[in-house]
This record gives structure tokens, C-alpha cells and sequence, in this order.
């Protein structure tokens, strides 16, 4: 197997076309010759970083040029003490790399067991490989559940394709030799085996790809969108910000180069969130590595942050409420007097004989009739999720469906209705045996349809399904049950795993129009009989209603929600094309391990929200002072080496340990809204304070120096008030925080005060200081309820729109 990814496919040896036979396949010669040369279905594009692409997203960064430019401007002057900023500047670049590589080694173990495999014939023999180790010209075997990898023509065999995930289409599209299978798509049921006709680059999922790369760019998630303005604004302001400040120190107020030097870049310092893109790359990334442990493979970081915010989970009944084994429970004649337990079962033996094993229901239906077969299949539909039925024509006898006797009965349903809800209001699954008069290739049963036998099958219900389900009801996530069984069925399933209202159900097949839909997912929690394209709509009416929307899927009829919803999550036990689209992979199949999934995404952002509040303040503060020295020709009163200090201990070391702690509450709002709305009281206290230090300074003539430590201590002390709030309610862990902080704040300011650049200050200067840092705390109180008061009005205007 490659050891990685090429981005571009080099052909060393044109090779001539192979046609090989079905059923022999290529030569083990001919497929290594053709993957030496080039013909491999290697996709255009690497899905994950490189070391090498790691080493310069993590090192050559706009800000880290910026620093480098500041620290080389503080060299200049020969104010070495001033250049302790980097530190930090260097912690992050190595922190950032070594937690990259070690989630990149994590997940290279999981996205191995995740790749895509390829069935192929070679030498006669099927071999399961690595979908980018098929070549051009290897006959493939496709079954229900599957992606096609790379385009082909069928050579043998018959199935149904969707092909909504290249074209939009979502019509199942009947293909038979001869016909044209497009990469991108997936077979929904039925089997073949096609010759490959164009991989790799050439293929139509490649080229398609490619294409929508050059004009359109992946959607972030609200979180990184709204840091990543943040950080642009601010890139584009410190420069002509910085050159102002620099003029105005010099020519207005006289100072040396030197301090003109040091003073700039202590407030471009002060402006730039230097550690606020490490601390959200480093905590998904941890966040990944934790899901990693716990056998989910994330395909998409972005989708943590959904998680955080899902309020509304839909889930499948089979697989996720209940055991994806199903097995017969009895076979029941309607007409025992004419067709008997016996010929039902000789039928259904000659029926499971002609239909290969695509899913779990004729997998079950294979192991209880197990006679020998005697009739001849002249003709196959297979089971579709889309009509609810399948059906085989005999030779002799005729033509047989079975699937949802609703679906096949339609106007004659209510004849049969007491005996069939009999066994569905006992959680079981219903199958009509019935003989058909037309013919397999009508869209609805429009002959006449003799009822012959109920196959009746059921599934165990998970036993870690009713605590599952209790945690979401605790967390206040809605449970909606979207299923193409009988709503009655599900609904009883649903009832005895402990799902919330779930006596509410809905046969989705009277969902006819967008008003019925959207009107029923406020009321039922059941949605029984739902195809795939109404699967996708009722996700669609989801999100238009306000919900932030996650997905469980195993199965073919699940692509196309999984793709429109918020999150969507696979389990690796299913479908090969639902793990490709999903986002999230659990790959245990086990959905208990869905608490958390969601919790881990909570405790992400929730932790970084709450952490980055602590960035914001040093740049809320750093911002309107230096904006406020450039107006009114004031001095900066800190220094970079002092800043480090603030740095350090109250914004460095705690952010990375409060966004590493358990946090499960719901996300709400807006993210940069509620960091601001945060970081504002500290940063105003601290501007306010800083600026009072200033005037107090000029007025009782306290050298400049003195002001630097004065301000040392203020935007210390608020500091600690901020970390206080945002570490509310106090625990073992938080409280050990503070003090350790506070003990590192103290040993730096009084044992490193030369590295610190910090001063004695002198009786006038402690009084002063002691005073503002008195008057702080009903500063900082009464900005803090102005704050949650517009953030109450805040809420109480939404809800009243």
C-alpha cells in the first residue's frame, strides 16, 4: 500500500487498454504494472496535512512575521529585556506543531481502518484492497452500500444508483450492462461488476472537485469564521497604527528612539491575540485526539463546534435505537387454507435464494428459510428505500413482492390492517409476502395483489440505548426518530428505549406538501415510512426552523440527510458511501458512545469561549489606551517584558488549563459576542484604571518608570478579578489555578524585576496604586452588570421575535 497521497499523477509508461473478463479480471502482473505507472486511482487532492505542511502553517504565519519583526526592531535599540515576548511567540509555534503531529499520528491509525476499500478481480480471485490501489482497466465488484470510487461500465449484473451526491438528482437511476457508473455516486441496491473506465485525476468526482476548489471555498464554522475576522482587522490596523504611535511618542512627547521603540511594540503587543489561534487550534486538536481515543474519526474539525450547538438529533430506528441483526420471528399465512406455512416457506426460500444479501433484513430472511431452492429467477427488483418493496419473477410461477404491506396493498390495506398493527404495536417489523398480477417494472402495484403471508421480524433494542437517550433529555436535546418502518413499530421501539414523547408519531408518506412538513416536526418526535429524499427534507425543515441539526446513519437511505445535516455522524458498520459523507465516524458502531461525542464538543467550545474572554481583555485595554496616547499625545505606560509577565500568568498558562476542563451546558449565541461581552468589563476596568495611573503620574510628577510597575500591578490585579469570574464556581482544580498564579505573578514581579523591567516604587506611587486597585473592583462590578443586562435585553428581544 502507498505510504501517502500523491497530489499529481505522473503516467512514466503509456500502457494500452486491457479488456479482461469479468470474471477473471486483470493479472496480478498487469495491476502492479499499471500502479508503477501511474494508472492508480489516486485522488487529486491530500485529505490531511504534512509534516512539511504542518512545520510552515505553524511557523510561517502573518503575526509570527510581525513578532519577528518587533523583536528585531527591540534588538535594535539594544532593549534585550524587552524581548521576553518571544518566548511565548516560540512556546506557541512548538506547542502548535507537536500537537499536530501527535493528532496527525492518532488519526493515521483510524482514517486506515476508515479508507475506502475496492473489491476487484484479479487472477480470477476477489481481492479486497485500498480504492486508490484499483487501476485502470481492474473489474470491480459493487454492492448495495457502496461508493463508486472511480467511473466504470457494468459488464455483468444489474443495480440502482443514486447519483444526488454528483448530479443533485436524487431519482434511483436503474443500471444494466453496458451502462455508465459515475465516481461520486452510490449503489443503492443490487450488484455488479464493471470494468473500470476512468480513475484517479480523470475520473468525474476528480475532475468535479477540481473545478468546485477554483470557485468555491470550504464554509467555516461560525467559531473560527468570526476569529479568523478578528485577527485579519486586527493585521490590518497595527501597522499604520504602530507608524502613528511611533510619531507621536517621538515628535509630540520627545522621547528617545529607544523608548519610542520599546513603547510601540509594547502596544502592538498588547493589541495582537498572539496566543488566541493556538489556543483554539491546540484545543480542537486535543479535542480530535480524545475522540480519536474513543474510536470516532473526525473527517471534519469544523464540525466540534456544531456539535457543541446541536439541540435536535435524528436517528434511525435499526442500528441505533435497536441491534442491527434482525431476525424472523414467524412467518404468517393469510390464506392458510389455499397457501400454507409450508409453501410460504418454500417461496421465501426460492425468493431469499434469487436476492443477494444487501442488508440486514434479507440477511435475516436468508438464515430462517433455509430449504432448497426449486424455482428459476427470470427477473429481480431488489429492495428499494425509495418505493419500500422488492420483487422476483419466477419461470413458471409468476411474479412475487414483499416489502411494506401498505406500500404493495395500497387501497386493500385496510383488510389486513388489525392483523398487520397487531404485530406492529409490538415493536416488530412487518413483511407482505404477496403474488402480483403486473409486472416488476411498474413504479406502484397498479395489478391485482393476492396476500399470502405477514413476515414478521424483530430487533432487540440496545441495551445502553434508554441511558443514552435519558442523557440527551437531561442536556436538552430533542430526540426525533426518522425511520422508513411502520410509525407504529418505531414508535412502540422508541417508547421502550425511554425516547421522549415518542408516542407522538406520523406516517411520513401523508407529509404531501412543505406546509404538512414543516407543521409536523413541531409536533410529532416519530416519522415512520420516510424515503431518503424526505429524510433529507424533514433535516432541511430542521434547520429552517432554528435548530442546529446532527445526524446518525448507517445506511444508504441516510447519504442524502447525512449531507445536509449540521453534524452528521456514521456508524462504521454500515454503508461505505455513509462514512465517506458523514463528518463524524464512530467506529465501534456503538451509539452509546454518542454522550460523549457531544459532550467532548461542548467542553471544547464552551472552554474556549470562556478562555479566549481572557486574550480579549489585554487587547480591549491595549487598543483604547494606545488609541487614546495617540489622540491626546499621552505616554504608553508598559513595557513588552512587563506584558510577558501579565502574559503568562493570567492569560497563557490558565486559558490552556480552563479549556482543557469538563463542560457540558448548551452553547448559546454568538461566539465573538459572548467572548466580548466577557473580556469587556476587565478591559474597561483596566482602561479606565491604567489611564487614571497615567494622570495620577503626571499630576504628582512620578517617573516613568514607577508607571510601568504601577501598571504592572492594576492589569495584575484586574487580571486575577477576571480569572476569578470566568472560573465561577470555584473547584479544586480552579481554585489550585489561582493560586499558583498568583504565586508566579508575585515571585516574577519581586525576584525577576530586573527581567521584568519593574521598579520600587515609592510611598506616593504605593498609595496610588493601592487606591485604584480598591476602586477596580465596583469598576469592574458595574461594567459587569451592564454587560449581562444588554446580554438579558439581548435575549429577551429574540425570543419576543
Amino acid at each position: 500500500m502507498p505510504t501517502g497521497r500523491k497530489t499529481e499523477i505522473t503516467l512514466n509508461k503509456v500502457l494500452p487498454r486491457i479488456e479482461a473478463r469479468a470474471e477473471l479480471g486483470l493479472t496480478a502482473h498487469e495491476a502492479r504494472e499499471r500502479l508503477d505507472n501511474g494508472y492508480g486511482n489516486i485522488s487529486p487532492a491530500s485529505p490531511e496535512k504534512t509534516v512539511a505542511q504542518i512545520f510552515r502553517d505553524n511557523i510561517f504565519t502573518y503575526f509570527n512575521l510581525i513578532f519577528f519583526v518587533l523583536a528585531g526592531l527591540v534588538i535594535s535599540v539594544h532593549s534585550y529585556r524587552n524581548l521576553t515576548f518571544m518566548g511565548i511567540i516560540l512556546a506557541n509555534i512548538a506547542i502548535g506543531i507537536v500537537q499536530e503531529l501527535r493528532a496527525k499520528r492518532t488519526l493515521s491509525k483510524l482514517r486506515f481502518i476508515a479508507e475506502p476499500h475496492a473489491a476487484v478481480i484479479r487472477d480470477g480471485q476477489i481481492l479486497t484492497i485500498p480504492a486508490e490501489d484499483a487501476v485502470l482497466d481492474d473489474i470491480a465488484v459493487f454492492t448495495a452500500g457502496q461508493q463508486i470510487y472511480a467511473d466504470a461500465i457494468i459488464l455483468t449484473g444489474e443495480c440502482r444508483v443514486n447519483e444526488a451526491l454528483v448530479t443533485g438528482e436524487a431519482d434511483e437511476i436503474i443500471k444494466t450492462p453496458g451502462g455508465t457508473l459515475l465516481s461520486g455516486s452510490f449503489i443503492v441496491s443490487g450488484e455488479c461488476r464493471a470494468r473500470l473506465d476512468k480513475v484517479g485525476c480523470d475520473s468525474f468526482v476528480s475532475k468535479l472537485t477540481v473545478e468546485a476548489k477554483k470557485h468555491t471555498r470550504k464554509r467555516r464554522s461560525e467559531m473560527m469564521r468570526h476569529l479568523t475576522r478578528l485577527v485579519q482587522i486586527i493585521g490590518f490596523i497595527i501597522i499604520p497604527f504602530g507608524i502613528a504611535l511611533y510619531l507621536q511618542q517621538t515628535l509630540s512627547l520627545q522621547n528617545t528612539v529607544a523608548d519610542s521603540v520599546v513603547t510601540t511594540v509594547a502596544a502592538l503587543i498588547g493589541m495582537i491575540p498572539e496566543g488566541l489561534y493556538l489556543l483554539v487550534s491546540v484545543a480542537l486538536t486535543v479535542s480530535v485526539m480524545r475522540l480519536a481515543q474513543k474510536k470516532t474519526l473526525v473527517h471534519d474539525l469544523d464540525c466540534i463546534e456544531t456539535l457543541a450547538r446541536v439541540d435536535v438529533l435524528c436517528v434511525d430506528k435499526t442500528g441505533t435505537i435497536t441491534e442491527n441483526k434482525m431476525t424472523v420471528r414467524e412467518a404468517v399465512p393469510l390464506s392458510p387454507d389455499t397457501f400454507g406455512p409450508d409453501d410460504v416457506a418454500a417461496l421465501m426460500a426460492d425468493y431469499t435464494a434469487a436476492m443477494g444479501t444487501d442488508n440486514e433484513t434479507m440477511a435475516a430472511l436468508k438464515n430462517y428459510f433455509t430449504g432448497t431452492p426449486r424455482r428459476h429467477a427470470l427477473q429481480l427488483l431488489s429492495f428499494s428505500s425509495a418505493t419500500k418493496y422488492g420483487g422476483v419473477t419466477f419461470s413458471h410461477d409468476g411474479t412475487f413482492l414483499l416489502g411494506a404491506p401498505e406500500k404493495i396493498l395500497l387501497s386493500g390495506y385496510d383488510k389486513y390492517k388489525g392483523e398487520i398493527e397487531k404485530y406492529s404495536s409490538q415493536g416488530c417489523r412487518v413483511l407482505l409476502l404477496a403474488r402480483y398480477a403486473g409486472s416488476l417494472e411498474d413504479k406502484t402495484p397498479q395489478a391485482a395483489v393476492t396476500a399470502l403471508a405477514l413476515i414478521v421480524l424483530t430487533n432487540s433494542i440496545r441495551p445502553e440505548a434508554p441511558e443514552t437517550f435519558r442523557f440527551f433529555k437531561e442536556q436538552g436535546v430533542a430526540i426525533k426518530v426518522i425511520s422508513g418502518d411502520n410509525p407504529l413499530t418505531v414508535s412502540r421501539v422508541a417508547l421502550e428505549a425511554g425516547i421522549e414523547n415518542a408516542d407522538k408519531y406520523i406516517d411520513a408518506s401523508t407529509l404531501t406538501t412543505e406546509r404538512k412538513l414543516k407543521s409536523a416536526i413541531k409536533e410529532y418526535t416519530v416519522f415512520g415510512r420516510v424515503t431518503p429524499d424526505q429524510k433529507r427534507k424533514l433535516i432541511r425543515a430542521f434547520k429552517e426552523a432554528g435548530h442546529t441539526v446532527a445526524m446518525t446513519g448507517d445506511g444508504v437511505n441516510d447519504v442524502l440527510a447525512l449531507k445536509d445535516a449540521d453534524c452528521s455522524i456514521a456508524m462504521a458498520s454500515g454503508s461505505d458511501v455513509a462514512c465517506q459523507v458523514s463528518q463524524l465516524v464512530l467506529m465501534n458502531s456503538n451509539f452509546a458512545a454518542m454522550p460523549s461525542v457531544v459532550s467532548e464538543g461542548r467542553r471544547v467550545i464552551n472552554n474556549i469561549e470562556r478562555s479566549a474572554s481572557l486574550f480579549l481583555v489585554k487587547n480591549i485595554f491595549s487598543f483604547a489606551l494606545a488609541l487614546t496616547a495617540l489622540l491626546v499625545a499621552l505616554p504608553y505606560p508598559i513595557t513588552p517584558a512587563q506584558l510577558s509577565l501579565f502574559n503568562a500568568t493570567l492569560i497563557g498558562i490558565p486559558s490552556f488549563i480552563l479549556a482543557l476542563e469538563p463542560n457540558t451546558s448548551l452553547v448559546r449565541g454568538r461566539f465573538l459576542k459572548n467572548v466580548l461581552l466577557r473580556a469587556l468589563p476587565a478591559g474597561l476596568t483596566d482602561f479606565l484604571c491604567m489611564l487614571a495611573a497615567i494622570l495620577a503620574c503626571s499630576y504628582f510628577n512620578i517617573p516613568g518608570k514607577e508607571l510601568g510597575t504601577m501598571s504592572t500591578i492594576i492589569i495584575g490585579a484586574v487580571g486575577f478579578m477576571m480569572l476569578y469570574r470566568i472560573s465561577r464556581p470555584l473547584n479544586n482544580l480552579r481554585r489550585a489555578l489561582m493560586i499558583a498564579m498568583f504565586v508566579l505573578f508575585a515571585v516574577g514581579g519581586l525576584v525577576f524585576t530586573n527581567f521584568f523591567t519593574l521598579v520600587p516604587l515609592s510611598l506616593t506611587a504605593v498609595e496610588i496604586t493601592a487606591v485604584i486597585v480598591v476602586l477596580a473592583v465596583p469598576v469592574m462590578t458595574f461594567f459587569a452588570w451592564v454587560t449581562r443586562k444588554f446580554e438579558h435585553d439581548g435575549r429577551k428581544a429574540v425570543r419576543r421575535g
